[in-house]
């Protein structure tokens, strides 16, 4: 049996024989079917025709993303400390050389991830690195499609991985939408890995949507609770989802600015 993997998404799903008929993550309206139709791959294939693509940005800090580009595009996160080095978010490759290289930076004590668009192959990287946990938040368990003992769902507002590192719900994009806040980044200054929780935008600013492809905004009571779980954090740096989409400087001032003005954009169209 094969464990299916969706082209559109890279959500990778239970052993079968044949491909679901569909993809529950596609199917709902902050994802989509390709206007082609829901096609389907496996491991094996994009093995064969994609690599991943390693950027250190930090001392402790290296990204991890497949090119050619698969699926949403996302970028992954290796992130290093003195407990143990964690996976923040999660890609659909897993290859010998990921496995080689992460490995000899550490391994992996954890792998924690912000939404379920992200969630992917997180059970085969978890595998590679000796049953690692997966620290899930709760409020989105409903979109887990394979669910093995590797799987930590935590509930609550805050989660400390290990001294610094933090789990934070902000909600929005999904009701357990989660961020990293890493205390030591940045020279101790303070980083945020924000997935697309907080869409980092090309003005330098941060953005917040319901469904990103399909443009379909938050509301402002929302925003603003993003912007209040964000609030006893200090950070300078926001690394996003995405290549190139990087705040090096002022990311705190930043955060609460980009949330008064989606509010008053939002606001000012009732």
């Amino acid at each position: 049996m094969t464990a299916f993997i969706c082209k559109a998404c890279g959500t990778q799903y239970p052993p079968a024989d044949e491909p679901p008929a569909g993809c529950r993550i596609c199917d709902d309206e902050r994802q989509f079917v390709p206007v082609s139709g829901q096609q389907w791959t496996t491991l094996g294939e994009l093995r064969s025709r994609h690599r991943n693509s390693f950027e250190q940005h930090e001392p402790d800090l290296t990204a991890i993303e497949t090119t050619p580009e698969f699926a949403i595009g996302q970028r992954a996160f290796l992130l290093r400390t003195g407990e143990g080095n964690f996976l923040w978010d999660c890609i659909a490759l897993l290859d010998d050389a990921t496995v080689e290289l992460v490995r000899a930076l550490g391994g992996l004590r954890g792998i924690a991830i912000s939404h379920p668009h992200y969630y992917t192959t997180m059970l085969e990287w978890s595998a590679a690195f000796a049953n690692a946990p997966i620290y899930l938040h709760a409020a989105d368990q409903e979109w887990v499609m394979r669910r093995e003992n590797a799987i930590e769902f935590w509930n609550g507002e805050t989660k400390t991985l290990a001294p610094g590192v933090t789990l934070v719900r902000c909600g929005g994009h999904f009701p357990g939408g989660t961020v990293l806040h890493w205390a030591n980044g940045a020279d101790n200054r303070g980083v945020l890995l924000s997935g697309d929780i907080l869409q980092v935008g090309p003005d330098g600013f941060v953005s917040f949507m319901y469904s990103y492809p399909n443009l379909i905004p938050l509301p402002p009571r929302a925003v603003k609770a993003v912007g209040a779980a964000l609030r006893p954090f200090a950070f300078d740096r926001i690394y996003g989802a995405f290549s190139g989409r990087t705040i090096q400087a002022n990311g705190t001032a930043k955060v609460a600015q980009s949330v008064e003005r989606y509010v008053r954009a939002i606001e000012d169209q009732s």
